[in-house]
């Protein structure tokens, strides 16, 4: 009985991480309500890094055609400098400024956050900032595609991906909030929000990776953590499709009002 409820426990978190990851909801915010609700505890860094590549895949797979698009002319602006190129080649070197800055605070702050910035209250009042982002670009319908992009753009949707190294920020909700409020299409927004978020998913596979070499349970927990990961990536993967679709619809608008029910909930009575 003691292994079935390990079993379902994990499968229950690969679930929740893999839906929440994409969508503007905070995919980490939901997993310490789930912790504390349930009274789930998970020891270790491994099933988060875990978690982290299945919802990596989950976009590889969805992005994969963007992704060859750019590396095949990214890689003829370079060598032949082709001019019908360059747009790719300057997307690519904006997801790398993009990227930096969820590095370096991440590196400078991410200790202090990981110690101060924690538990229910928290995660309830960063929900409500999530959904007031959300429904301050409700109505937006950007003109800025691909072509247009600049370095300014680059580095402020970086940061909002760094402010989202705070428990019940969302990753995307805070790319997205930012890349709209600079004028961008939301087809183009959250293209941007997504690759962007490949180089820091694999930055943290590459520092994660040790931790689960040297985790004395990984062994133990093998069959758990594989039906997770495959939970994950599936509805990381359908959760993603989804977005787009909702993107599309113009309905962002509903996530915020989740945020704005949830985080208050989980503020006054789990806080």
């Amino acid at each position: 009985m003691e292994e079935l409820f390990e079993l379902l426990k994990y499968a229950f978190l690969g679930l929740l991480q893999g839906f929440t990851e994409p969508i503007p909801i905070s995919s980490s915010g939901h997993l310490e309500i789930a912790e504390r609700l349930f009274d789930l505890k998970i020891e270790g860094l491994s099933f988060s890094v875990l978690m982290n590549f299945a919802s990596l895949l989950a976009v590889l797979l969805i992005y994969r055609s963007d992704l060859i698009r750019l590396t095949v002319n990214g890689f003829s602006y370079v060598t032949n400098r082709n001019p019908e190129s360059k747009s790719e080649f300057m997307f690519i070197v904006y997801l790398i400024i993009g990227t930096i800055p969820a590095g370096v605070l991440g590196i400078l702050f991410g200790d202090y956050i990981e110690e101060n910035l924690t538990g229910m209250k928290v995660v309830g009042g960063t929900l409500v900032i999530t959904g007031l982002a959300l429904w301050y670009i409700r109505n937006m319908k950007g003109r800025k595609n691909e072509e247009r992009l600049s370095f300014k753009d680059a580095l402020i949707v970086g940061f909002g991906q760094a402010v989202a190294l705070i428990p019940g920020i969302s990753r995307s909700g805070a790319t997205i909030v930012a890349a709209m409020s600079l004028g961008m299409k939301q087809e183009t927004a959250l293209r941007f929000s997504f690759l962007l978020y490949i180089p820091v998913s694999v930055g943290t596979m590459l520092l994660g990776a040790s931790d689960i070499i040297n985790d004395p349970n990984f062994s133990d927990l093998f069959v758990p953590y594989m039906i997770a990961f495959m939970l994950s990536l599936i509805s990381s993967y359908f959760s993603l499709k989804w977005l787009m679709n909702i993107m599309a619809e113009g309905n962002l608008k509903y996530f915020a009002y989740y945020c704005f029910i949830v985080g208050p909930l989980v503020f006054f009575f789990l806080g």
